[in-house]
């Protein structure tokens, strides 16, 4: 298949080549569009009368016609409600045009109109600086990516990245945030391999809780390994997410918000926007949030608080400097989470409705509370070099801290309990357990220095980012733990409330934990990076890039000692887009490549006295190959993906197949497996007021290389093989109600295999749909939003290797106040 897609992108730019030097000799027109408060006027209509040719402005008003003949032209600025703008231009051959409007209009008056329905598509962003380290529309660039807007966080009454992610095609939440420092933020599924919330503005910004939306702009998701640009410390071979955060602007504005629903749940947000000076060059905009929600079961909850200060100074036109923070703080109860350590068959279930297990009960007492922080400092200097060249030089400390309990539940067969035979195959017992962290901490520091260039060489463009990187993870992790008891379940009045925190405390003080877990160690990383998009054609354009990375381990602990060792790894990156139509249709493909360092291991030697060594692992290497279509068409009103996708991953360690080895716990790095499948993203404005999201995904994950155990079979991490998500939502146009709009939608996913080997059996999550709906009334002062999640009560489960019950039916509500 992956040579049929590459024969097929030949014969298709084949027929196309002989149009580069016809292409070469047209020029471009750019601009910039202001309202009369200095702020950016979005989605603006530009149009050149004389041939329609057309564009919309993105977020930061910017506009951009391309493939425009030599001669004289006059644009056309227009939007519903606006009073339409004329301005004349002068095209050379070869050349860009620039050509900037101020709108009469204030900010709220454009929002106000916005609001009331213009023919825009609200939930598409168009391009982005991070996803290639350069500004790129997405119809240029070669990798997949999904944006979830602002517009659609604000629409959904989203407070949380979890809620967020679910608009992205080909993404699943797997596990719960834990809270703990260093690896305790939620974890998420993509393209059949586990990945974390571990990049902001496209640097280092680990958040290891539940993620608020308070200080998010919009939420990126790049698919597929893409450890050429970003490394693979922090990146998945599904891929990764970026958050973009808020900025500030050169007005004074805000907003002041409360939100209360379901289960306790309150939260007050605060957004403000103001500049320090006359001049308008230093900016401050500070976001906040308070958040609290408790459980559906008889015992849990979550207080969190959220504080994003940033602040802009602008030198001149091409200095200026941004420091920024996001600080979180929270303690709570974590949710309720299943282990399984019997096989499928001994607790006589093969599916998670099939278990003797309350879904509303919490097993415990109160008290096993847990504290926990992530605290992230940024600052950035941006400098413009020449006409064509800018430097941004980027610097980040990531902190992580937690202190307290978590507690664990394991599923007991009754057969172990009772000693009898005859009760074999049923699981009617659960044992409870606690993991603490004890003044658990995890740093990150990164400087990141990037050189972009937008240059000619001859009548060729190139697009080019040479980057210097430095990252240093320093992990001081304290895990213990101890088991408390087993309880039976279900069994009528049964006081399940003495697993509590005093009981914990009391059982450490009185001796030593169970166990303890240290992980420490520090890692220094260097890397050097390139990568440049060649326009050969306004058409057809190549991407080239490669990262060389050098690790230093120092060396440390993770349980037991653990070696240091060097190691420098090259990650290759190229893609491939043609434009049948330019601007509207593209036709991609690309190559990408991530790679993780595993350290040591233990290796059979048959001529070494005691047959064991200690063996530096080789880079384990994903590698994808994935080609596709995007759409932006109709006026931008329709926006589509549609890719497949083969990721390869080699050189995993597995149990060394020798017998003799197996029972010194030896292994071999000869490992495989493959991930591969397709996706679909849409997102469209069909009619004024009307706007659909809607994505699917197929992934087929098996391990083909592997341990005895799980070779053959589907990785019990790697998601449920089919999702689905949509949201449509309507706006009324100009009415007696303007403002006034209605949101429906859900996700699917089909059953998610937990357990998958011979060993433990199969054991599966069952598949689910939730639907979620909300109703809101929007002026340029003020907002209402109602929403209701999981309409039909739906019960059910994520997880991997684990069961977590998810939130049933619940209410919430939201009053926002504009400035």
């Amino acid at each position: 298949m992956r040579a049929t897609i590459l024969l097929s992108f030949y014969l298709i730019i084949s027929p196309f080549s002989r149009q580069m030097a016809w292409a070469q000799s047209h020029s471009n027109i750019h601009g910039r569009i202001t309202t009369s408060d200095g702020k950016p006027a979005s989605y603006i209509s530009v149009v050149i009368q004389e041939t329609q040719a057309n564009a919309l402005t993105n977020e930061q008003g910017e506009f951009r016609i391309n493939r425009v003949k030599p001669g004289s032209y006059t644009l056309k600025v227009s939007g519903i409600g606006l009073a339409t703008q004329e301005k004349a231009v002068t095209v050379q051959a070869a050349q860009t045009a620039t050509v900037d409007f101020s709108l009469s209009e204030s900010a709220l008056t454009l929002q106000e109109i916005t609001v009331q329905g213009a023919k825009t598509n609200r939930f598409v962003q168009k391009e982005s600086e991070f996803v290639s380290k350069m500004p790129l529309s997405k119809l240029e660039n070669p990798q997949v990516y999904s944006v979830v807007t602002k517009e659609l966080l604000t629409e959904q009454l989203i407070f949380s990245v979890d809620d967020a992610i679910r608009n992205t095609p080909g993404v699943q939440k797997m596990w719960e945030a834990t809270g703990r420092g260093g690896d305790g933020g939620s974890f998420y599924n993509m393209r059949g391999f586990i990945v974390q919330s571990s990049l902001r503005n496209g640097i280092a910004g680990m958040v290891t809780s539940t993620i608020d939306a308070a200080n998010l702009e919009r939420l990126e998701v790049i698919k597929g390994p893409s450890g050429t640009l970003f490394g693979g410390a922090l990146t998945s071979y599904g891929g990764l997410m970026n958050r973009v955060t808020k900025k500030p602007y050169e007005t004074f504005g805000g907003e002041v918000a409360y939100a209360g629903g379901s289960f306790g749940f309150n939260r007050v947000s605060v957004d403000v926007n103001t500049p320090l000076t006359q001049d308008k060059k230093l900016l401050f905009r500070l976001n906040s949030a308070f958040n609290y929600e408790g459980s559906f079961q008889e015992q849990g909850y979550a207080r969190s608080y959220a504080v994003a200060p940033s602040l802009s100074y602008k030198f001149n036109d091409r200095l200026s400097v941004n420091l920024d923070a996001e600080l979180f703080f929270g303690n709570g109860i974590s949710k309720q989470i299943l282990f399984f350590y019997f096989p499928a068959a001994q607790l006589g279930a093969s599916r998670a409705d099939q278990l003797n297990v309350d879904y509303r009960k919490s097993y415990m007492g109160g008290g096993l509370t847990q504290r926990a922080r992530s605290m992230n400092f940024f600052g950035q200097v941006n400098y413009k070099l020449t006409q064509n060249f800018t430097s941004s030089t980027n610097i980040t400390s990531s902190h992580s801290y937690s202190d307290g309990h978590s507690p664990y539940f394991y599923l007991i067969p009754d057969n172990v309990i009772t000693q009898k035979p005859e009760d074999a195959g049923k699981a009617n017992y659960l044992a409870r357990a606690d993991q603490s962290t004890g003044n658990s901490q995890n740093t990150l520091f990164e400087i990141q220095q990037n050189f972009n260039g937008d240059f000619r060489i001859g009548r060729l463009r190139n697009r080019l980012v040479l980057g210097l990187d430095y990252l240093r993870t320093d992990a001081k992790q304290n895990f213990f733990g101890s088991n408390y008891d087993v309880v039976p379940l279900n069994v009528p009045n049964f006081d399940y409330s003495g697993f509590n925190g005093a009981a914990m405390a009391a059982k450490y003080a009185a001796g030593a934990p169970d166990f303890t877990y240290p992980i420490t160690g520090i890692t220094n990383t260097y890397s050097a990076y390139a990568s440049d998009v060649l326009n050969l054609t306004d058409q057809l354009s190549l991407l080239a890039a490669l990262r060389v990375d050098h690790f230093s381990n120092k060396g440390g602990k993770e349980g037991g000692d653990v070696a240091g060792y060097d190691q420098t790894a090259l990650s290759p990156k190229f893609g491939l887009v043609f434009q049948p139509v330019k601007d509207r249709l593209s036709l991609f493909a690309n190559y990408q490549n991530s790679f993780k360092n595993r350290g040591m291991y233990s290796a059979y030697d048959v001529t070494a006295p005691d047959s064991i060594r200690q063996t530096i692992a080789r880079l384990e290497q994903a590698n994808q190959i994935e080609g596709g279509i995007k759409l932006d068409a109709w006026g931008g009103k329709l926006s589509a993906t549609l890719s497949y996708y083969s990721i390869r991953v080699q050189d995993l360690l597995r149990t060394d197949p020798n017998p003799e080895a197996a029972t010194r716990f030896a292994q071999v790095q000869d490992g495989t497996q493959r991930s591969e499948g397709i996706e679909l993203e849409l997102i469209a404005n069909p009619a004024r007021g009307l706007n659909v999201v809607a994505g699917f995904s197929y992934n087929d994950s098996k391990m083909e290389k592997a341990d005895a155990d799980v070779n053959g079979r589907r990785p019990a991490t790697a998601s449920s093989p089919y999702l689905a998500n949509f949201w449509i939502s309507y706006r009324l146009p100009e009415t007696a109600v303007k403002g006034l709009g209605f949101g429906f939608g859900g996700n699917y996913a089909s059953d998610n295999k937990i357990l998958n080997s011979v060993s433990m059996g199969e054991f599966t999550l069952p598949a689910y749909t939730v639907l979620s709906a909300t109703a809101f009334y929007e002026r340029n002062r003020y907002r209402i939003s109602v929403k209701a999640d999981n309409l039909t009560d739906e019960r059910y489960w994520i997880g991997y290797t684990t069961m977590n019950p998810q939130r049933p039916r619940s209410f919430s509500g939201s009053v926002a106040f504009k400035f």
